[in-house]
Order: C-alpha cells, then structure tokens, then sequence
C-alpha cells in the first residue's frame, strides 16, 4: 500500500445529482457522500477528475442558463486505510421488507436481505430514485411475475424483484454494469432468466412488469420502446424524475394509465399500466 494517497472534494452549487452521475462515469473508485460534498480518493492521480468536472460544470452553465460554482480540494493525505474507514461510514438501509447493506454487515433475521458493496460502484439503494423503485416493488412485484430491469446498473432492483418472486431479466448499456449485476447476483446467492449490454431493444418478448431508473430524457427517448416491453394490463415502473421533468414524462407516457406516483425528496418515481 502506498504511504499517500489522493483525495478530490468537490462541492456543487447546485444540481447534485447530475455531478454525483458524471463523477462516477469518469472514475471507477469509490464515492463518498458528504452533506452535499463529494469525495473521491485514490492512489492515481486525480488532475484530470478534476479537469473534467470544471469543464462539466461550465457546459451545465450553459445549457441551463444559470450560474453553476464549484468548490473544490485536491489534497495529498497520509495513507490511513482509508478503505476501511470508508466501509465505516457506510450504512445498512431499511425499505420497508428489504435489508440493504453491505457484506461486512450482518444481515437482519426476517428481512428481505440485499448485499450491495457501495465500492462496486452503481446503485447501493441510498439514493432517492433506487429507494423509490424498491418501496414500489414490493408493492407489485408478484410470485413468478416475469420483469426486465432497463438499466439495471448493479442490480440492486432485479435482485429486489427477485426476492419478491419474479423471474427477471435485466440489461444496461454499460458492459461494467451486467459485469457488476453479475457479480451481485453471484453475491446474494440470487439467478436471473438473461442478461445482456444493450439496451431494452434487444428485449425478445414482452414482460408483466418493466423498471427503468435511469434519467428523464432517456426515459423519454426509450418511451416506445419501454411501453411495448409491457405485456397488455402489465405495468411500467419510472425512476430517475425529477420534480421539473415529471409533467413531461407523463405526458410522453400519456397513452398509459397513471396507477401511482410516489415522491422522495425533488425525485419522482411512477408507476403506469398499459392499457
């Protein structure tokens, strides 16, 4: 173990997420969350981390028209095993029947236990739209439904439906992701029908129920091809909303009934049937 490492804190102004998403596309080291600050740590060197999110947040400027600052921090730190007292910030999540925690944790006795290791990068449950898909799962998730995860990112929803009973198969554009899903599955002692790197085209039949926490203007362009994913009467679960992009998914959604809309925070997560 080297006697130093890197450490990048970057403080948005605003739009969080989108910083919090972009991160993660340029590095695969482990994030921590921080009361609105994000940090990265490593061994490498992170000038070029930087460098992009500056550049990112000036075309943010520029395309939403309003100001958009950064703190930042590169540091030089003495290596304290860092990995470790990054395991012991994270925290175990309750949502209602599921258990999400990472695998230096116990599980609960009773629960629906999920094991997601947030270094593997991807959703570990924490953020509002993975939390919002997993209150709703379990609400319509039923035994031997037959459910496809559109963007599935480190499996956490598929493994969730699983455990309600479903037959699932999931996909993600990413190879790092189904690399990553696969994992997890391995993981939580968990089978799943398919998987593929691709996207919902690639789909061979159509499903009971489709879930896709992605963004708003994916999910808008995927709109035809998510909708006839769904078996007639099945239902179509949409995360990754936020509260100004709702009324705009809805409406490119509007030939499907709206059954339940649910709300985190700025984050919509909905539910629609197809008719």
């Amino acid at each position: 173990m080297e006697k130093t490492y890197n450490e990048l804190q970057i403080t948005p102004s605003s739009e969080y997420p989108l910083f919090l998403d972009f991160i993660m596309s340029l590095s695969d080291e482990a994030i921590e969350e921080n009361e609105g600050t994000l940090i990265l740590r490593s061994e490498e060197e992170l000038q070029l981390v930087l460098f992009g999110v500056e550049a990112f947040a000036k075309e943010l400027t520029n395309a939403l028209g309003q100001e958009i600052t950064l703190d930042t921090k590169l540091l030089v730190k003495k290596n304290e095993d860092w990995i470790a007292q990054y395991r012991n910030s994270i925290q175990p999540l309750h949502v209602n029947d599921f258990y999400i925690h990472p695998s230096w944790v116990e599980g609960v006795v009773g629960k629906k236990n999920i094991i997601i290791d947030p270094a593997l990068a991807f959703g570990s449950g924490h953020h509002e739209t993975t939390f919002g898909c997993l209150m709703l799962l379990q609400n319509y998730v039923k035994e031997g439904n037959e459910l496809l995860d559109v963007g599935c990112g480190s499996g956490i929803l598929s493994i969730a439906a699983r455990k309600c009973g479903a037959v699932v198969d999931l996909c993600d554009t990413d190879a790092q992701a189904t690399d990553s899903a696969i994992e997890n599955f391995k993981l939580n002692h968990e089978q799943f029908n398919r998987i593929w790197t691709g996207s919902v085209q690639k789909r061979e039949k159509e499903y009971d129920i489709v879930v896709a926490n992605i963004i708003a203007d994916v999910l808008i362009m995927l709109a035809s091809d998510l909708q006839k994913a769904v078996k007639e009467g099945g239902l179509l679960i949409l995360s990754g909303i936020l509260d100004k992009y709702v009324d705009k998914v809805e409406s490119k959604f509007s030939s499907m009934k709206l059954v339940e809309k649910y709300q985190k925070e700025e984050w919509f997560t909905l539910v629609l049937q197809r008719n």
